[in-house]
């Protein structure tokens, strides 16, 4: 009798292809054919996991057709098939699976729509935080300015994409669905959650890319060298009312 955690991982295995010899010998019939017994669960597994893909990328279901979709689904559940017990969590790898995806190759820009769907995805999910109060922002010294690191609410995301994939995505919540003119230029948005609902809001390069820096970890003083020739006091003003900030440290000297 193979261990358990072998046993698990031929089950794993049988339900994303073929089920193994090795298993099926260790199957109970009780009355049905080992192998169909497991094909019931294997079409729950990738009939559930292909659902919330949809339930993920809903735009992304409008935008091609449904069987393209589920073959689509079908072989990135295959590749990728769940880390964790969430659902919610699952999806994540979609986005840069379309871009290789050889049937995919063509809607070349399917794979950005993917990755604002999916930063939505995880927006939507976050939990609610306050955002930074900026009477305590206003108390720290002025020698420390430059050391602050912000610490992003949950769900905050940044995508750079050469398709007006934010009126891509516009276009797909009406009943009349058309796709935008693809020849509309690049956009920089920035994705955040808020009271009144999902925000996806469109930022010129230089505001996106201080922003972009500051969430990643970088100190104010790091990302204020990308935009020295820009007004400091208004990016930080601009970012306060934007709440996509929910707290900040103050580095140390060495740079901890």
């Amino acid at each position: 009798m193979p261990a358990l955690h072998e046993i698990q991982e031929l089950f794993k295995e049988s339900l994303l292809g073929g089920a193994s010899s090795a298993l099926l010998d260790l199957v109970e019939a009780d009355g049905l054919d080992p192998e169909a017994c497991l094909a019931v669960y294997r079409h729950h597994v990738f009939t559930t996991l292909t659902a919330a893909l949809e339930a993920a990328f809903p735009v992304v279901c409008r935008l091609v057709d449904p069987r393209f979709f589920a073959y689509a689904a079908d072989a990135f559940v295959r590749q990728h098939p769940p880390a964790g017990p969430c659902l919610d969590e699952y999806g994540g790898a979609f986005a840069d699976f379309l871009a290789a995806f050889e049937a995919s190759t063509h809607l070349s820009w399917l794979p950005d729509v993917a990755r604002l769907e999916w930063a939505i995805h995880r927006a939507t999910n976050a939990p609610a935080a306050e955002p930074l109060d900026p009477v305590r922002l206003a108390r720290v010294a002025a020698a420390d300015m430059a050391r602050l690191r912000f610490v992003p609410i949950p769900g905050l995301a940044y995508l750079a994409s050469p398709w007006p994939v934010d009126a891509i995505w516009r276009a797909h919540q009406e009943p009349v669905r058309m796709l935008p003119d693809l020849a509309a230029g690049s956009v920089c948005l920035e994705v955040t959650r808020s009271a009144e609902g999902i925000r996806v809001r469109s930022l010129d390069l230089l505001s996106f890319t201080f922003r972009r820096t500051l969430a990643e970890g970088h100190t104010l003083g790091e990302a204020a060298e990308g935009a020295s020739h820009l007004d400091l006091m208004d990016l930080i003003r601009h970012f306060l009312e934007a709440n996509i900030f929910g707290s900040f440290t103050v580095a140390t000297a060495e740079g901890a």
